[in-house]
């Protein structure tokens, strides 16, 4: 069996997962995972599929025909997936401003850690009302990633962004 990574993304309206898991079902498909959600009035998502090789060209030329119902569809092959790795869990949450993100991976990418998965909001501060910026990413260490420099790194950006960061340990894998 092969897998098929697709990407879809459209205006959000009722019946978009309905009409994307028939074609899914329709070419014999297996659904393996997924992330799917709504954003300022686009619903997007990507999803996992295992697929017997002689339905995949079938698959990949429906799923790109759904321009037809306002999506736009990206499909590729990929991979079965390996052993999942230890993951540990980033948390952060401070004030709303521009370059959180960027200095945060920016620091995780010199450790040569990987982001496996980053989901991020903004909220209201409980007393003041204020923009509140929050994040939650699942990582995957490197065995060559250096844990005492990446900690120096969080705590300088912590202390430069005025930010809350807490990398812990997963007991779940991703």
């Amino acid at each position: 069996m092969d897998h098929i990574i697709f990407t879809f993304i459209g205006d959000d309206r009722p019946g978009i997962v309905e009409k994307i898991a028939g074609v899914v079902e329709r070419h014999q498909a297996n659904w393996l995972e997924s992330r799917l959600s709504q954003l300022a009035g686009k619903f997007a998502g990507i999803i996992q599929v295992e697929i017997d090789p002689s339905h995949i060209d079938a698959l990949t030329e429906e799923l790109r025909n759904l321009t037809s119902a306002g999506l736009t569809v990206v499909a590729e092959r990929s991979s079965p997936r390996e052993a999942a790795p230890t993951t540990h869990t980033l948390s952060l949450i401070g004030l709303d401003r521009p370059g959180i993100i960027r200095d945060i991976s920016g620091a995780l990418a010199e450790q040569n850690i990987n982001v496996l998965e980053l989901n991020t909001r903004i909220i209201k501060a409980a007393m003041t009302g204020e923009p509140m910026f929050e994040a939650r990413a699942v990582v995957a260490y490197a065995s060559d990633s250096d844990l005492v420099e990446l900690s120096e790194e969080l705590d300088r950006i912590s202390t430069e962004l005025g930010v809350d960061i807490d990398l812990s340990e997963e007991d779940e894998t991703v």
